[in-house]
C-alpha cells in the first residue's frame, strides 16, 4: 500500500521551530479517522504531542473530529512561531500500521529546502530519535543529499545536534516520541528512575512535560 502524508507542511509567516516526524496513522491518510481523533498533523487520539503541549500551555484543547479542534491547533503554533514539517512524503507498507519500522521506499520530503525559504527557522524539534526510520534517522540521510553534517551539541537526552545552511546555524533537539510505544524506553531511563524514587505517582506523560517545556 502506498501510504502518503495527507497534510502539507504547517508555515505560519514567523515560524522560528519546526516539530518534525514521519506520517500520522495510515487511516489519516485513508480518512478513517477514530472518535476522538482531530484531522491535523498529530491529531491521532492515542497520540501524546497535543496532550503534553495541552499540559504545558493550559491551552483547553478539544480532542475530537471538528473544525474547532483544528483551529485550535493552529491557533496555538501560529502565536509561539511553530511550524510542522514532517520529512516522509511517502512510503510503502506491507503490513497496515503506524510503525516507522515498517516504511518502505521512504521518498522524503526536501525540509532543507523549506528552511531557506524561512529565514527565521532555528531549531527542529524531532518527535523521535535516531532509530532506524526515525525522524532523526531520515533527516541525516536527508543531509547527506545535501552534504551538510550534523554535529553533536549534547549526547544526553534529549540529544541536540547542530547543522548549517548556508550561514544559517540550525539546532535539532531529538525529544523522546510522544507515543505509547516509547514509554517502555523512558520507563529504562536513569532520570526517570530518580524522578519515579523521588515521586511515586510521576508517570510518563509528566516527563515528556519536563523534557518537552523548555524547548517549546
Amino acid at each position: 500500500m502506498l501510504h502518503t502524508h495527507p497534510y502539507p507542511p504547517f508555515f505560519p509567516k514567523n515560524v522560528t521551530k519546526l516539530i518534525v516526524g514521519t506520517l500520522p496513522p495510515p487511516r489519516f491518510t485513508l480518512g478513517t479517522l477514530k472518535p476522538g481523533d482531530v484531522d491535523f498533523c498529530y491529531g491521532s487520539i492515542s497520540g501524546l504531542l497535543w496532550k503534553v503541549l495541552d499540559r504545558i500551555f493550559e491551552l483547553n484543547l478539544q480532542f475530537e473530529t471538528t473544525a474547532v479542534a483544528i483551529q485550535q491547533r493552529k491557533d496555538f503554533l501560529t502565536s509561539r512561531g511553530i511550524g510542522i514539517c514532517d520529512i516522509v512524503h511517502s512510503c510503502q507498507r506491507t503490513k497496515i500500521d503506524a510503525s516507522d519500522l515498517g516504511m518502505q521506499d521512504i521518498q522524503l520530503r526536501d525540509v532543507i529546502g523549506y528552511i531557506r525559504q524561512y529565514p527565521m527557522v532555528d531549531t527542529l524539534l524531532f518527535t523521535g530519535g535516531n532509530s532506524k526510520n526515525g525522524p532523526e534517522y531520515l533527516f541525516r540521510k536527508h543531509l547527506q543529499t545535501y552534504d551538510i553534517p550534523l554535529t553533536v551539541v549534547s549526547d544526553t537526552i534529549p540529544r541536540i545536534h547542530q547543522f548549517t545552511v548556508d550561514t544559517r546555524v540550525v539546532q535539532t533537539v531529538s525529544l523522546t516520541a510522544p507515543s505509547g510505544a516509547a514509554n517502555r524506553s523512558i520507563g529504562s531511563l536513569p532520570a526517570y528512575k530518580a524522578l519515579k524514587q523521588q515521586d511515586p505517582a510521576f508517570n510518563t506523560m509528566d516527563f515528556r512535560v519536563l523534557q518537552y517545556r523548555p524547548f517549546f
